[in-house]
């Protein structure tokens, strides 16, 4: 296994930025993946243009030390401005098949505690093109007295979009217009938002009968092509029409099969039946085929509307609804109302008296209703009275009234409800009146008002009635805050005044109210009473967690503060120190008990270091607050804003990198002695550890290191632990990566070896036929055409990147494609681009070097230009240019006859001046292994060495 070591090489000064280091936040939201455009509209904001299935990916790059944490938020498409509950916390946001609701405001937030927090926006405009519906509307109007009629028919197209859809009118293959044809007429109807047109078939003529075509398109945007629809006019168009072949209103017994037929009378084209249901969907068991519905077995909750809906597009859909109504009866009630102009709530003798007697049932008004008196049929008399409909009381009550009440009517009477001649059972319901017959009354237990139950635990609310008969007991919430009962609902009924809670929560504090129904007892002024629930659960406490820094020596008090419990105190506190018991603090008087407890610390030693416990009681539970004690160091907080800090050397294809950090909090504990530093190279296990002395840190210094000699295209873990005279801090690490520079070029070297994913900032043409390829010897296919391309870059090394083109299936002859460079602000006359090429393979096309100028839009002039088989050797060109403004370099390669023609480049070098005038030595050529020559003296490969810089001041 590779080991890998670190020399420090110097001890280099470095700025002292004092507090500086410490930045807000700054943020910028730049946009990846397959967006359309991004575009500034005309109130300066970003638009963010994605075509509706697209993955929408956004980054927030953001600066600002520490490094600042990053929330993404959305505000609705619409105009509201409130925030979506989800938020992402990632510096990249990504939205796989983005959907249009999905469209709005996006807001990216980035904080590190220092100032204000930055917040910058990009609006997503998602773009979609859904399929048009074409309906027709036709009217007839008298014209000239009743001489002749006129028809006009009007071909209504309608689509949903964005943008706003573009409409084209066809009549065949005919494109229609005002201007030529004067029986036609194309407008947009008043607040459809352009997403409507109207062709408009004036006094239909003969030739108007044909087939019309809507097609929609929204110009290509997004790539998102034209959409069509056809319609056949004929003079046998017509809209829909139906009949049933029941009744509207259909009344069934349970358990019958129901079949209903909806019958088409009229419609051209034929129109499409539907059935549905209201409420919800169709029964479990219900088939619909065509017209035809059937509903095995029905039952009372299939009760309810059935619509039979038929459209064909032409006018307006035809409805028909059939009210399904299956016999049912249930919830027999009676009431006892003494005599109400009295305002009496007591039956009394010379008194009027009315029973009534109600059940719900379907249908309400096809109920009929029997009274008797002690077994035998109630008879009609002046002072007994038999009613319906009652308008104090519910629909289809049937109520007994006793005029001047005598002893005689004293008795046990009985109201039976049925259906005649249906297979549903009677409901009865039965009244005792007698002297004993009295109004009722409602109270609480004694030792019931106040029931105080443990969070978890069943709990039961009672209250007791008396009278006779004794009516239910409804319960309610007397806080306005929490209306509904724990079941959900705002009341709920007791037959034997008695609540029952399952696993009561500390939500369902509060105030019960227990009240008399008006039914099955006395129709009077309800009777009520009130029970309180107190419900007792743990404490919860403050801090959960904390970590407690200082220097070693200083004291340190600890405080965990009572937050809510029931009861609210505390009636127990002890202290742990690594599990072990600690002295109880002084006994407290319960009068006088706080709310937080205290443990003083003296002093700060390595002894007294480590894990605390309070655990505070209050008699129903217990929680803790957990306290780290320590004197070490706070964790290091890299820098991630250090400008550049990659620097690649082409030819031993390593490169350095200029690490730079701050220490958080020194003054917290004592200062930081020297730094023990890990680098380690990802996917092994060796890593070199070294320790670095350091003079005193203070708050905002920056302290920087140069890693040197890692190895392209690699990443790092480094790891970086502070030391004090405690000992080992908090360590921090970080993955280092190596990314090319992306900048306009300048006298320094300014190489691309492709190394990085991102390719020095160069793009894929999007015009041109197939892209070039990143790849290694690692990654290249194992299947690949043999006899052509390059085995390995020009540094020889399996891990080396370059760039190539892949000339195999589907490729053909001429096909091309192009690697496009990123912008350059011209500041000299002459530039040299240099670069190695790989053409091997007897179907070698053409590589080319062209130079696209920015003065005056996009121009490309050819620079250089090679063709055909050059050998299994990568050889180097110089190629110059004078670039009169801002340019850009794009490399093409074009496929030649046949599939051994891969081409590959790495190593391009854009510097300011004239190239060398002696051309490359061809005995210093790379030739690849197995080319028949000699290699020459490869770059330094990584061996067992890396070696950083450190660099380091106050």
């Amino acid at each position: 296994m590779e080991v890998t070591c670190l020399l420090l090489l110097a001890l280099i000064p470095f700025h002292c930025r004092g507090q500086g280091v410490y930045a807000p936040a700054q943020a910028q939201i730049v946009h990846a993946g397959q967006a359309c455009v991004v575009k500034e509209d005309n109130i300066s904001e970003r638009v963010y243009t994605i075509r509706e299935g697209d993955t929408l990916m956004l980054q927030c790059l953001v600066t600002g030390h520490p490094r600042p944490q990053v929330r993404w938020t959305k505000t609705a498409g619409s105009a509201s401005d409130k925030f979506q509950e989800t938020s992402v916390f990632n510096e990249t946001l990504r939205i796989e098949r983005i959907a249009r609701t999905q469209g709005g405001r996006y807001y990216c937030k980035a904080e590190n505690g220092v100032g204000v927090p930055a917040i910058k926006s990009i609006r997503v405009d998602v773009q979609y093109l859904d399929e048009p519906v074409l309906t027709v509307h036709q009217t007839v109007s008298d014209v000239r007295g009743n001489f002749y009629q006129e028809k006009t028919v009007f071909l209504r197209c309608t689509v949903n979009s964005n943008p706003p859809a573009r409409f084209i009118w066809k009549r065949g293959s005919d494109t229609l217009s005002h201007s030529q044809d004067n029986g036609v007429d194309i407008y947009e109807p008043l607040y459809t938002q352009g997403e409507t047109k109207v062709l408009k078939l004036k006094n239909l003529r003969p030739q108007d009968y044909a087939s019309y075509t809507c097609q929609v398109s929204v110009r290509n945007v997004c790539g998102i092509p034209d959409k069509a629809i056809t319609f056949r006019l004929t003079n046998t168009t017509a809209p829909p029409a139906l009949k049933l072949s029941v009744n509207e209103t259909l009344v069934v017994n349970p358990g019958e099969n129901v079949t209903v037929q909806c019958l088409l009378t009229g419609g051209d084209p034929l129109p499409q039946l539907q059935w549905s249901h209201g409420p919800g969907p169709l029964p479990l068991g219900a088939l619909a085929q065509g017209g035809t519905l059937s509903i095995p077995s029905v039952q009372a909750r299939d009760s309810g509307y059935y619509n039979c809906t038929a459209t064909n597009n032409v006018g307006n859909p035809a409805k028909k609804t059939v009210n399904l109504l299956v016999r049912s009866m249930k919830n027999a009630t009676f009431q006892i109302t003494p005599d109400v102009i009295k305002e009496s709530e007591n039956i009394q003798l010379g008194q009027d008296l009315k029973l009534s007697c109600h059940v719900d049932a379907v249908p309400q008004e096809k109920v009929t209703y029997q009274w008797f008196k002690n077994g035998k049929p109630a008879r009609m008399s002046k002072r007994l009275l038999v009613t319906r409909n009652d308008p104090e009381l519910p629909a289809v009550t049937s109520s007994l009234e006793l005029i001047d009440l005598h002893f005689s009517d004293y008795g046990t009477y009985l109201c039976i409800a049925s259906f005649p001649g249906a297979p549903v059972p009677d409901l009865s319901v039965e009244v005792n009146i007698s002297s004993e017959t009295v109004p009722p009354t409602i109270s609480v237990p004694k030792g019931r008002a106040v029931v105080t139950v443990r969070e978890g635990s069943p709990a039961e609310l009672q209250c007791e009635v008396r009278g006779k008969p004794r009516p239910p007991v409804l319960w309610s919430r007397v806080d306005k805050e929490a209306a509904l009962l724990p079941s959900g609902l705002p009341l709920e009924e007791t037959p034997d005044g008695k609540l029952r809670l399952e696993r009561v929560s500390r939500d369902m504090s509060g105030t019960y109210r227990c009240q008399t129904a008006r039914y099955n007892g006395f129709n009077v002024r309800p009777r009520e009473a009130q029970v309180q629930l107190n419900v007792q659960f743990p404490p919860e406490v403050e801090p959960s967690s904390q970590d407690v820094r200082q220097a070693l020596g200083r004291p340190v008090l600890l405080r965990c503060s009572l937050l809510r419990g029931s009861p609210q105190r505390i009636a127990s506190a002890v202290w742990r120190f690594k599990g072990q018991l600690l002295p109880p603090p002084p006994v407290v008087p319960a009068s006088e008990a706080p709310d937080h407890a205290e443990l003083h610390l003296d002093a700060v030693t390595r002894d007294s270091s480590g894990s605390y416990e309070c655990s505070v009681s209050n008699d129903v539970g217990s929680a803790a607050c957990l306290f780290q004690v320590s004197a070490k160091a706070y964790s290091p907080e890299f820098y991630f804003d250090t400008p550049n800090p990659t620097r690649s050397h082409k030819l031993s294809k390593n490169y350095s990198y200029v690490l730079q950090w701050t220490q958080r909090e020194p003054d917290a504990v004592d200062p930081v002695l020297n730094y023990r530093l890990s680098v380690r190279q990802l996917n092994q296990h060796n890593a070199v550890v070294k320790a670095i002395p350091v003079r005193r840190v203070e708050k905002g210094q920056l302290l920087e290191y140069i890693l040197t000699d890692l190895r392209m295209p690699h990443s790092y873990e480094v790891r970086l632990t502070p030391y004090t005279t405690f000992g080992a801090g908090d360590m921090a690490s970080r993955i280092i990566h190596y990314t090319e520079p992306i900048n306009s070029p300048n006298l320094s070297d300014n190489t691309c070896h492709f190394e990085d994913e991102k390719i020095c900032g160069y793009t894929q043409d999007q015009t041109d036929n197939f892209d070039w390829t990143r790849q290694n010897a690692l990654t290249q296919n194992p299947k690949r055409s043999p006899n052509t391309g390059p085995p390995t870059d020009i540094s020889g090394t399996p891990e080396g990147y370059y760039m190539f083109i892949e000339t195999s299936r589907p490729r053909e002859l001429g096909d091309r494609a192009r690697l496009v460079s990123p912008l350059y602000n011209a500041s000299a006359k002459f530039y040299c681009v240099s670069f190695f090429y790989h053409m091997y393979g007897k179907h070698i096309g053409s590589l080319n070097l062209l130079v696209r100028s920015r003065n005056k839009g996009a121009l490309d002039t050819h620079a250089w230009s090679l063709s055909g088989n050059k050998g299994n050797v990568w050889q180097q060109a110089h190629v110059p240019i004078n670039p009169s403004g801002p340019f850009q370099i794009i490399f093409e390669g074009v496929r030649g006859s046949g599939y051994l023609g891969d081409i590959a480049i790495d190593d391009v070098t854009l510097k300011k001046g004239e190239c060398p005038r002696k051309q490359m030595d061809p005995n210093k050529v790379v030739v690849m292994p197995g080319s028949g020559a000699p290699c020459q003296s490869s770059p330094q490969l990584w061996g067992p060495m890396a070696i950083f810089l450190l660099a380091l001041q106050r």
